[in-house]
C-alpha cells in the first residue's frame, strides 16, 4: 500500500518562501510520476506541477511558472515544492499524487493519478 504525507504548509506573509515535502512510503518514488495539486476556497483541485520517474523532466502550471519548483529525491523517497515570492491567491490546500504512467495529454488531470496525500494548507496574508 502506497501512503504520500505531505508536510511544510503554514501561514506566510506575501512574498515569503515555503518548502513543501511529500514523504511516500510503501514503494520506491522511483517508479512514479508524482505531481502537486491545490485546491482553493470554493473552488476545484487544480494542477501545480510535475515531475517524471526520474527527476529530469517537469511541468508546471502557467500560473506558477517562475516561483514553483518540483524536485524527487529518490533516496529519501521524497518530493518537495518550492515556492518563493508567495501570494495570497496561492492559498490552499497542497495535495501531491503519484502515478506510474502519465502522457502528455493527460498529465494535469486529477484522474490521472493513482495515490494521494490527504494535503497541506498553506495560507498566505497580504
Amino acid at each position: 500500500q502506497v501512503q504520500l504525507v505531505e508536510s511544510g504548509g503554514g501561514l506566510v506573509q506575501t512574498g515569503d518562501s515555503l518548502k513543501l515535502s511529500c514523504a511516500v512510503s510503501g514503494r520506491t518514488v522511483a517508479v512514479y510520476n508524482m505531481g502537486w495539486f491545490r485546491q482553493a476556497p470554493g473552488k476545484e483541485r487544480a494542477f501545480v506541477a510535475r515531475i517524471n520517474l526520474s527527476g529530469g523532466t517537469t511541468y508546471y502550471a502557467d500560473s506558477v511558472k517562475g516561483r514553483f519548483t518540483i524536485s524527487k529525491d529518490n533516496t529519501e523517497n521524497t518530493v518537495y515544492l518550492q515556492i518563493n515570492s508567495l501570494k495570497p491567491e496561492d492559498t490552499a490546500v497542497y495535495y501531491c499524487a503519484a502515478a506510474r504512467t502519465l502522457s502528455i495529454a493527460t498529465y494535469k488531470a486529477m484522474g490521472s493519478y493513482t495515490y494521494w496525500g490527504q494535503g497541506t494548507q498553506v495560507t498566505v496574508s497580504s
